[in-house]
């Protein structure tokens, strides 16, 4: 057969068979890519080794993934140096007195928080105790207390939460996709990500609040919505001082959320949101396979069937999977779920209720 001579072609047939072929080998690299990040159950198979003869056999057996996760996320080493604590008057009343709190912690970087308590916190016998109250990626610590929040998204939990009798601790994020996204790329330079990094800040709060009389460190919930949902589920596996967990409006089939896209929810692959690009993450670490390093710490799962995160049924069929070590352990009461009507928003009533079981 003979073929033309591709030199006598013109120059807008080139620039076809140029776009075509790149089509083609673009699709055949996602199609590709893609069947391998849904092909999960082998990697499942070879990298957890669950035994659930008792839940100590169970926390052990799930120790290197434990391991491996904080590999992922690249959480720098923790450091000896002085914490130089400043605690700067922010709001009281006569129910609450809220600090600014400012922590020495990575370089120049300061550890920022709303530090909030009951009043009179630690003049009787019984010390409240704590919850980490983790905002969004497009809001701040003041919105946990009810400020710049006119859509009523967080229902001021983090007040609500101290009038019920807990100490709050409002970690600052970096907010907003882009700015996340510039110190993303700066910190995979040295092998981090800015979770690990955040999740060390947070670890260096806790170190600092244990100095303190008036807060009982024994019992300590951390509660987040969106981001501040992903933290509560990237956190709580690798900080042993967490010993309970909600996590609101983020909990998820993860494969689909980052690799199908889908008109019923919203897909990472296809929005801006580099800071989301974990290396590894879906090796081994599904959100139920991250409930496992978890358990057999209690968690709770807020979830609004409205909210375009995620399709809800997928939400369900995640959290089953997520319960199973739960059940296999007889704990099965240690895990649980409020699936509401709303949307991308705080319910707090049920995760007010855990954190009294668990907490209080």
């Amino acid at each position: 057969m003979t073929h033309p001579d591709p030199y006598l072609a013109t120059g807008a047939t080139v620039s076809r068979w140029l776009s075509d072929r790149q089509r083609l080998l673009r699709n055949e690299a996602e199609d590709a890519f893609r069947a391998e990040i849904l092909d999960y159950a082998p990697r499942q198979a070879r990298h957890w080794h669950r035994d659930y003869t008792s839940v100590e056999a169970f926390v052990e057996s799930v120790r290197d993934n434990r391991e491996r996760w904080a590999a992922a996320v690249g959480v720098p080493p923790r450091q000896d140096r002085p914490l130089n604590a400043r605690l700067e008057p922010w709001f009281s009343n006569d129910r609450m007195q809220v600090w600014w709190l400012t922590v020495d912690f990575f370089g120049s970087l300061q550890a920022r928080a709303l530090l909030a308590l009951p009043v009179g916190a630690g003049k009787d016998t019984r010390r409240p105790p704590l919850v980490i109250a983790q905002h969004g990626i497009g809001s701040s610590p003041e919105k946990v207390f009810g400020l710049d929040d006119d859509a009523d998204i967080y229902k001021a939990y983090g007040r609500r939460l101290v009038e019920e009798g807990f100490a709050v601790l409002a970690p600052m994020n970096v907010s907003g996709a882009q700015p996340r996204a510039r110190l993303t790329r700066l910190c995979s330079l040295m092998g981090r990500t800015l979770w690990g990094v955040e999740i060390a800040r947070t670890q260096r709060l806790l170190d600092y609040l244990e100095t303190r009389d008036d807060i009982d460190m024994s019992r300590v919930g951390m509660y987040g919505i969106s981001l501040g949902g992903a933290y509560t589920l990237f956190t709580t596996p690798l900080e042993p001082r967490i010993t309970c967990a909600v996590a609101c409006a983020w909990f998820n089939h993860r494969r689909n959320k980052m690799a199908i896209d889908d008109a019923r929810y919203s897909c990472f692959l296809s929005v801006d949101e580099e800071h989301v690009w974990i290396p590894g993450w879906l090796r081994e670490f599904t959100d139920a396979d991250l409930v496992s390093l978890i358990c057999p710490r209690p968690l709770f799962i807020e979830h609004g069937k409205a909210d375009g995160i995620a399709w809800w049924p997928q939400v369900q069929e995640e959290f089953d999977a997520a319960a199973e070590p739960y059940r296999q352990l007889g704990i099965e009461d240690h895990i649980g779920i409020e699936l509401h009507e709303g949307g991308h928003e705080i319910r707090l009533q049920a995760t007010l209720d855990f954190l009294h079981r668990w907490l209080q």
